[in-house]
């Protein structure tokens, strides 16, 4: 998932980037070919969204991400070593994610991050993981282009989550096989390369007619008139591809201007804040490609995890909690496989796994760095999460 600041916030973010990426190493710090050594605990950072506009990713992650460190340390943590978590707000800002990565990487000492839950921020975070060799697992950024790009694979940057063009492809063939909508309205966050992205792979994908498309910026409110507009056209369809905050309140809109038709969205819907700001009535006849849905679990682990979720917090596990401890628990099991005694070993490991029964299903990390597993296509009725279907890659 992806989420842009402002103008110059990204300007920002890139001097930043510029600047950490010209500095040389604290004392005792990392080199690119050396990386981080483990020393007497494992040391896990987070780079998260704990304040800011995707705070509430940032909440769950950081919860799913805490039970798979409890978890492993009652279990004699990393290779006989308790895990160290180092927390740190990111804001829900790019430039602050790459502040954030270089400052665990680099005067923390940590040998893996897990971070972040927007593409755009991770984007930001990986010259400093090339330059400390320090690997990272974001949870459920998608952007294709984070984990390789012309040819070149990122060595220090993986996920727990599918990829945009895997999403792509599952809501396209969903529009036309399930839905049997030849037509489809398009309204998506232009100032999201994660809405733009999903956007274009669904386009590249879908063998209906796309009749009209309509785009948005990150904090806008208002979205009539181009609703009004798009209440005239004929389509079976709504594809609406941004952050809950807009996509919330569009759909609510939407309704109130009477178009009734299915809406379908990416990974970010399962927030549940999307369908609290809908609203029950209008957050019917919803559908979302998600990470994980506590409605079908996948296997004995993710049964667990929803039981003890539920019970630590009262609620229901959302993707972001269950990709985080994936995230947690795949560094864990690299960190193993390697007998890992450096940050670079647990990239190894990573690079390496293969078959990982997760809480969000079976993973193994294909030669791009990204997860090969399935996705889950939810609908929502009432606001309320009614049905769930796996789809295997």
């Amino acid at each position: 998932m992806k989420k842009l600041s402002k103008v110059f916030v990204g300007l920002t973010a890139v001097t930043a980037v510029l600047m950490l990426a010209a500095c040389g190493a604290a004392p005792g710090a990392s080199t690119a070919s050396s990386g981080n050594e483990i020393g007497k605990t494992f040391k896990i950072g987070y780079d998260i969204e704990m304040t800011g506009a995707v705070a509430a990713y940032g909440e769950s992650g950081s919860r799913g991400a805490d039970m798979a460190v409890a978890e492993l340390n009652a279990d004699g943590g990393i290779n006989g070593k308790k895990i160290e978590v180092i927390k740190k707000d990111n804001k829900s800002d790019n430039a602050e994610a790459a502040t954030v990565a270089a400052n665990l990487m680099s005067n923390d000492k940590v040998n893996a991050v897990i971070g972040t839950n927007a593409s755009s921020s991770t984007k930001a975070m990986i010259p400093n993981a090339t330059k400390f060799a320090v690997p990272i697992v974001a949870p459920t950024a998608t952007n294709d282009e984070l984990t390789h790009k012309d040819g070149k694979v990122e060595k220090y940057v993986f996920r727990a989550i599918f990829p945009d063009s895997f999403q792509g492809k599952v809501i396209s063939n969903f529009v036309t096989d399930t839905l049997v909508s030849d037509t489809v309205a398009v309204y998506y966050d232009n100032s999201s390369d994660y809405a733009k992205g999903l956007y274009q792979n669904f386009k590249k994908n879908y063998k209906g007619k796309i009749v009209e498309v309509a785009t948005y910026q990150a904090g806008e409110k208002d979205f009539q008139a181009q609703l009004s507009k798009l209440s005239k056209e004929k389509f079976g369809t709504l594809l609406v591809l941004g952050y809950y905050q807009e996509a919330g309140i569009l759909v609510k809109q939407a309704r109130e201007l009477g178009i009734e038709v299915p809406v379908i969205g990416g990974d970010v819907l399962a927030d549940p804040t999307f369908a609290e700001l809908a609203g029950p009535e209008a957050a019917s006849d919803i559908y979302f490609v998600s990470g994980f849905s506590s409605l079908k679990p996948a296997n004995d682990k993710t049964a667990n995890f929803i039981k003890n979720y539920k019970e630590k917090f009262g609620e229901e596990p959302s993707a972001y909690a269950a990709c985080a401890y994936d995230s947690v628990m795949m560094v864990a099991a690299a960190a193993k496989a390697e007998k890992a005694k450096t940050s670079v070993d647990v990239a190894e490991g990573l690079a390496k796994l293969k078959d990982f029964e997760g809480v969000t299903g079976t993973i193994t990390i294909d030669k791009n760095h990204d997860p090969v597993k399935s996705a889950y296509l939810v609908k929502l009725e009432k606001a309320k999460e009614v049905s769930a279907d796996i789809v295997k890659p």
